[in-house]
Formats: C-alpha cells, structure tokens, sequence
C-alpha cells in the first residue's frame, strides 16, 4: 500500500502545479483583465488660440490704407476661383466706441464695390471679433505680426477654419524676406504654397457711388 501513494503522491503535485499556473479558474471560466480607464480626452483648442497676437498693438496707428497683398487659405472659393482674384485695398478707421470700422473696396464682375464691416476690440490685446448672424458665425481675428509702415499678418479663424492675409501699407516695397515670413507662418498652419493666393497690386478700386455699398455693421 505504501508503494502505491509513493507512486500516485507525485502525480497529485504535478496536477496541483498545472492548476496553479493556467489562467483558467475553477470550473474552466477565464479570468478577466482588469478594465483600464481611458485617458482623458484633451480639451478642444481652436488653432486661433495657439497663435499669440503681437505684442503692444496699438489700433491707432493700425488706421488707414492697407492693400491685401497676399492670403492663404482653404476656403473653396479661392481654390476655384484663387486665379481670378481681384485688387482689393481695405481702410481701417478707429470709432469713438472703440470699434474698428474696416472699409474693403474690390471688384466683381468688372464693378467696384465697397463693403464696410465691423471689428469689435476683444479683452486681449491684439485680439478682434467680426460678429456673426448667430455665435457660431463668429470671425475671431488675431493681429500676428505688425509694422506699422510696412506690413501685417492677419489670422482670421470661422467655424474652426483658419484664414491668413498679408497686407501692405504699399505695393512698391515688397521685399523677398517678408513674403517668406508669410509663407513660413502659414506654413505652420498646414497652409501650403498650393494654398496661397497672390493678389494684383495693381488698378484698385477708388471712390465707389453708394449704390455699391454693402454696409454689415450689425451681421
């Protein structure tokens, strides 16, 4: 008798041994991983915001002429339409209730015309808001870079969709390093040269007859 459980002893162990290491519980039900939590979600940030506005702007000396040299953008029209673009010059006036009163005269289909919007001043420094019909038509605008004799770099951001503009005090200077900063810049916004849309700087418009005034002072 005592041969026998020598003989069986090691057989039990040996079981015991390939219980213990199986991944199977008792009954042959697998045991589960533990659930992991997800990770957070990132909070949603608008591109606009990543884009730092240049310091010390003053609105003042924004005022006056500007000539729309150059912009960068998806938007459909321009790419069905970005070689047909016309002269465009945009004045800019400050109001008493500290609003900028923006003056855009372009041509369409051979005819000046003149529309006159509204930028609202925004807490930030360097930060404007063109309202829309409804919030979430919104135009948030970001003055990137600013000189205030030469040149401007401008981000326009609707429904989360980025617009950048370059604008001239004149169309005569226009130096190599400063349309390769524009470039550059939107470069870093996923705007590549097949996105950019030169503008004439030649034949803008000047004095427009108020039957072709588009006044979107409360759009």
């Amino acid at each position: 008798m005592a041969g026998v459980w020598r003989c069986v002893l090691p057989v039990v162990v040996l079981m015991c041994v390939c219980l213990w290491g199986s991944t199977e519980a008792v009954g042959g039900a697998k045991s589960r991983p533990r659930p992991q939590r997800p990770p957070p979600r990132k909070p949603n940030v608008d591109p606009i915001d990543l884009t730092p506005p240049a310091q010390n702007i003053d609105i003042q000396q924004m005022t006056g002429t500007w000539y729309l040299l150059n912009t960068a953008s998806k938007c459909s029209y321009l790419i069905n339409h970005g070689m047909k673009v016309e002269p465009t010059v945009v004045t800019l006036t400050l109001s008493p209730e500290q609003t900028l009163s923006v003056s855009t005269k372009t041509r369409r289909n051979h005819q000046c015309w003149e529309i006159v919007q509204v930028y609202n001043l925004t807490p930030t420094p360097g930060k404007l808001k063109l309202k829309g019909a409804r919030p979430e038509l919104d135009t948030e605008i970001v003055i990137g870079e600013m000189v205030y004799n030469s040149y401007a770099i401008m981000y326009y951001q609707k429904r989360g969709q980025i617009t950048m503009k370059l604008y001239g005090r004149s169309v005569d200077n226009l130096s190599e390093s400063m349309l390769t900063k524009f470039e550059q810049l939107a470069e870093k916004q996923g705007l590549g040269l097949a996105y950019l849309f030169p503008f004439p700087t030649y034949s803008h418009c000047g004095d427009v007859d108020q039957n072709h005034v588009i006044s979107k002072f409360n759009v």
